[in-house]
């Protein structure tokens, strides 16, 4: 889970998670702006977020990468406004606790959310220990509390393995009055307010600080569909030495599968996305709708998706492997969400020409800033970014409302559809999308005249004369005429890829869209994807409909991008 992290708290030491990938310069395995010294606690990227003075012990102050330009103390009117169980059982109260142990004994003596799960991750925890005796193995705790029977109110993130009077310590936490998160983290010998939910919707802080992961207020978990890579989970162990202190800790002695973590971030971003779309239709009218028509047309961010089968145990005549449907398509939204009848599987690889794409293409997982380096691909095998549930839940719930039609939904998603993310085509369309107040009832028909209008002057293969095409089917034909476009894809997809030729392209095509997961804040960790002998500067992918891969252009800039 990704927790609230500032861009920099200038001038404090560091209580961040040790982000390797922010060490290095945006090369396709790593993001620019960073600064790295080993034995830090962070990567700290240079000259940003506010700036973080010494701070005075017993405070709260309020500190929003991308508004405030040094943190402040929060004024008793600002504090009064919290309403989430961290505020109202410690800082209303004048308590800061300063460890993760302190905060949670602190909740089970006023007997709040009294409800505890623990999880645990880590991007190098599924590695044999003694297969890497000099890596820092940073592995995280994430605790959910809850009242009991109910979804989670508080989620809380910290180091596991390191000193939890020091490690990082940070916070989210479910204001049911306000109908928002709210996001908090310990910086010592404070805590500090870096932002709540809409923080991340605003034009000035979207995209900073925490809200450079939590892009639409939500709470995060990347991986988080079976079999949860990196997680620890009834599909793979995070690995420790026998006498790995941490066995010691009655934390790890309560940890949980990822598949329990999975049901709860889907029903907190449920949660919040009700909570959002209530407040921005009040009355009928759908205000700033180009802020929810953009988690439709735009990759706004990523889940991580790959197959079932560990790497490890792939042999040359061994099983096929199922590559996953996030791959290929939408298939949360256009096949689960929006039922189209698709009844084509999707398509498996011999694995032999998996095992033949490790060696051509010099598969390994590595991380610069330890030295480390073991070839093979991830702990599962082909791990590839595939479009986020906060993404499909907006849309999902916005279909579901009445604030835009089915159809509607699906038209625009089957727009480039064999490219579910980073769509340079369908981000093309969010130009027709209304910034300024639009009546709910005909916020959809408006979008799609403009689309139609600019199409008659445009190429038949355009984005816009592809939606155009697909709104003009009949209400009652769209379902079926999708789900025949894509058994058609699949099938061209299910025999090329049983190729040598065309599974080096989809080798390629994978790592393509890597490299532009790499290129978003989002990815903290170098060990979360495997590195390849594929140059950082090679030409961007797509694919097409008929299943051949071809050069692209640049992924569209989404995250915090759209004022």
């Amino acid at each position: 889970m990704t927790g609230p992290t500032p861009d920099g708290m200038r001038g404090q030491p560091p209580e961040r998670r040790r982000a390797t990938a922010w060490a290095w310069p945006s090369d396709g395995g790593g993001r620019a702006g960073g600064s790295y010294a080993p034995g830090l606690t962070a990567a700290v990227p240079a000259g940003q977020g506010p700036a973080m003075p010494d701070l005075a012990a017993g405070r709260l102050y309020r500190a929003v990468s991308g508004v405030d330009g040094e943190a402040r103390p929060m004024a008793d009117a600002e504090r009064a406004e919290l309403h989430d169980p961290l505020a109202e059982v410690f800082f209303r109260h004048g308590r800061f606790p300063m460890s993760s142990r302190e905060l949670l004994a602190g909740l089970d003596g006023a007997g709040a959310v009294p409800e505890q799960s623990v999880f645990l991750v880590s991007e190098s925890g599924q590695l044999p220990p003694p297969a890497a005796p000099g890596l820092h193995r940073d592995i995280r705790y994430a605790i959910t509390r809850a009242e009991r029977g109910r979804i989670p109110d508080l989620l809380i993130s910290t180091g596991a393995n390191s000193d939890p009077d020091t490690t990082f310590l940070q916070v989210a936490a479910w204001d049911a009055q306000a109908g928002h998160f709210n996001y908090y983290m310990r910086i010592r010998p404070a805590w500090v307010w870096t932002g709540d939910s809409w923080s991340a919707l605003a034009p000035a802080s979207r995209g900073h600080g925490c809200f450079d992961s939590h892009v639409n207020g939500s709470v995060v978990m990347k991986e988080l569909k079976q079999p949860w890579i990196h997680w620890q989970s009834m599909a793979a162990t995070i690995r420790l030495a026998p006498d790995d202190p941490l066995r010691g800790d009655p934390l790890y002695g309560q940890v949980a599968g990822a598949e329990q973590l999975e049901t709860t971030v889907k029903a907190l971003v449920g949660r919040w996305t009700d909570a959002r779309l209530a407040k921005v239709t009040a009355g009928g009218t759908v205000d700033r709708p180009d802020h929810l028509l953009r988690q439709l047309f735009t990759s706004t961010t990523v889940n991580l998706t790959s197959t079932s089968v560990q790497s490890a145990t792939v042999r040359a005549d061994g099983d096929d492997l199922v590559l996953p449907i996030g791959f290929w398509l939408n298939g949360d939204a256009l096949l689960d969400d929006l039922g189209l009848p698709v009844a084509s599987a999707p398509p498996r690889v011999p694995a032999a020409l998996y095992l033949g794409s490790l060696s051509r293409f010099g598969f390994r997982m590595q991380e610069r800033t330890s030295g480390f380096s073991q070839p093979g691909d991830t702990f599962f095998a082909f791990l590839v970014p595939e479009a986020a549930r906060e993404d499909n839940d907006v849309v999902h719930r916005m279909v579901l409302a009445g604030i835009v039609p089915a159809k509607f939904a699906a038209a625009a998603l089957m727009v480039d559809f064999p490219n579910p993310v980073y769509s340079t085509d369908r981000a093309r369309l969010m130009a027709y999308v209304p910034t300024a107040p639009t009546p709910a009832a005909a916020l959809a028909d408006s979008v799609a005249d403009a689309i139609t209008t600019a199409a008659r002057g445009l190429p038949q293969d355009s984005p816009e004369a592809r939606f155009a095409e697909h709104w003009a089917l009949a209400d009652d034909a769209w379902p079926t005429a999708f789900a025949a476009r894509v058994d058609t894809y699949l099938g061209r997809a299910a025999a090329r890829t049983g190729t040598p030729e065309g599974f080096d392209d989809l080798t390629r095509l994978a790592e393509s869209r890597r490299r532009d997961f790499r290129s978003r804040k989002l990815n903290e960790f170098e060990l979360t994807l495997p590195v390849t002998d594929i140059p950082a500067d090679a030409p961007r992918l797509r694919m097409n409909e008929d299943a051949t891969v071809t050069t692209t252009a640049p992924a569209p800039v989404t995250q915090g991008a759209t004022p």
